[in-house]
């Protein structure tokens, strides 16, 4: 992904009341909008508060607060059992909804840390721009505060504690000073030992010499108080992986036709073609992004068996992934902005063609990329051999897309005029038969398998195959492959499981696999 060097921005958002604003949010609620509400867990053997909406906030609980206490300051309190993994869920949705301001969102407990660099000017300037994220969240009833700084660390404090600083490059050491040492989100222990110490805002300690500091803390402290100042630098860990290309459209009024969809979504795909050209690269995976306009978010991504940037091509490709799917594309409001992100390249090699075009593998590859559109990657396979003598090694099944085809194979010796060695159906694992042989280690006479006798007229072998011991902690025993006859034609490939005398005494026999 390209992105514009220079001062590292970071926007920190915090939602200080995100369970009780998810139980506000949610369809089933059915607590009044008048009743003050809290959500409570499991502490120390006790029920206390560990989230409170606006209502009782002015009512003067507090969080860590015993839940007989807040009930004996206000009776009429609503109490809803905390819920962790919805709050988590949550969290991850508002991340998602973020995706449209930076591909760069990291989660940050109960907040978000916004990597702005080089993409506020997009949206009019800092200022402008966490206005407008602030903004929009409220309007989707969410408690938000935010603050933009050079520094994950003092963008963090501030949002919690100084809500709607902007610092300019350079100043955070200035800016976080008057904090208190809580916004460093130190260790409680830590904190009260500043405290006690007469330190309480962060200027205080970052006062006092780094050696005084350094001979009472420990180093994770010091390294904390550094990364709040901007003396140091620690970049933040997007939730998901960069795309190596980004191009996205917005939209001054939300789209909602198929028609409008696929224009732009072609319109991506051009320039994003260019970009690739100019590098002299393909695409092997491509993801669409679709922000709604109500904040929800919705992805469709597709891979090609070849590195492509053929805008056409891909377009197709999204149209059969639109038509498998089992949950439509739903527009709802319409879509405020489309993203597509090549999040796999590769160098798209230049082979020089001759006048009888052979487009025989090409249309291979794009056969097997509608496919797994339409059906899935893991369910378009392809059998790839392996350097092996173990029968049902000898191939593997693997995504047809994310292989390319094998030239060469292991296969046993063999003349032109012998029958074939190997069966046409093997069997994906042996079945064991009973066999009647006229020396333990001769070929069989008879054998029985599901319940039918087959009297054996010819064999052949034994064709003997060592088990791979380097592979195995138990070594497996010996197998004596033989291809026999029944009085009916009928040819069949059989082995026993073990030498005899040397390996067991009653060796096993199965029978493999058909011949035609």
């Amino acid at each position: 992904m390209v992105r514009i060097l220079g001062q590292r921005r970071i926007l920190a958002l915090w939602l200080p009341r995100l369970p009780t604003d998810r139980i506000r949010r949610g369809k089933a609620n059915a607590v009044g909008p008048e009743t003050p509400l809290v959500v409570v867990a499991k502490i120390d053997n006790a029920l206390r508060l560990v989230a409170l909406d606006e209502r009782a906030s002015r009512l003067s609980l507090k969080k860590g607060q015993p839940l007989a206490d807040a009930r004996a300051m206000v009776p009429e309190l609503s109490v809803i059992e905390s819920d962790p993994k919805a709050d988590a869920k949550l969290l991850e949705a508002v991340a998602d909804w973020c995706d449209r301001f930076t591909p760069f969102v990291a989660l940050d407990e109960d907040g978000l840390l916004l990597d702005i660099t080089g993409a506020s000017h997009l949206f009019g300037g800092e200022k402008t721009m966490l206005l407008k994220i602030t903004s929009l969240m409220a309007k989707q009833h969410f408690a938000v505060q935010g603050a933009i700084a050079g520094s994950a660390m003092a963008a963090r404090a501030l949002a919690r504690h100084a809500p709607g600083t902007i610092v300019a490059p350079g100043k955070e050491a200035v800016a976080i000073a008057p904090l208190p040492v809580a916004a460093l989100a130190l260790d409680p222990d830590i904190a009260h030992a500043f405290r006690r110490a007469g330190l309480k805002t962060i200027g205080q300690v970052a006062s006092r010499g780094r050696a005084e500091l350094g001979a009472r803390f420990v180093r994770a402290t010091l390294d904390r108080l550094d990364l709040a100042l901007g003396r140091g630098e620690r970049p933040i860990s997007p939730r998901r992986k960069l795309p190596d290309l980004m191009v996205e459209h917005r939209f001054a009024e939300p789209v909602i036709t198929e028609d409008a969809i696929s224009a732009a979504l072609l319109a991506l795909m051009h320039s994003l073609a260019r970009v690739l050209e100019e590098r002299g690269q393909g695409v092997r995976r491509l993801a669409a992004v679709f922000f709604r306009a109500d904040g929800l978010r919705r992805e469709l991504t597709v891979d090609t068996a070849r590195p492509t940037r053929d805008a056409k091509i891909l377009l197709r490709l999204f149209r059969e992934r639109l038509d498998a799917l089992t949950d439509p594309l739903d527009p709802g409001f319409g879509f405020d902005l489309i993203r597509l992100e090549a999040r796999d390249t590769e160098r798209e090699e230049q082979v020089a063609q001759g006048f009888a075009d052979d487009r025989s593998e090409k249309e291979i590859a794009f056969l097997i990329d509608r496919l797994a559109a339409r059906f899935g990657v893991n369910r378009v396979l392809r059998f790839l051999p392996q350097d092996t003598h173990i029968p049902e090694a000898a191939a593997v099944a693997v995504p047809a897309q994310r292989s390319l085809p094998a030239r060469m194979s292991f296969a046993p010796k063999q003349e032109k005029k012998e029958p074939p060695r190997r069966p046409l159906r093997l069997f994906d694992h042996p079945e064991p038969i009973e066999v009647l042989a006229e020396v333990p280690d001769g070929p069989p006479r008879q054998f029985r398998w599901r319940r039918a006798l087959h009297a054996v007229t010819r064999a052949e072998g034994p064709e003997r195959i060592a088990m791979e011991w380097w592979k195995h902690a138990t070594p497996k025993p010996t197998r004596d492959y033989y291809r026999v006859e029944d009085e009916k034609g009928a040819r069949f490939w059989l082995y026993r499981d073990g030498l005899f005398e040397r390996e067991t005494i009653k060796p096993r026999w199965y029978i493999h696999g058909l011949f035609a």
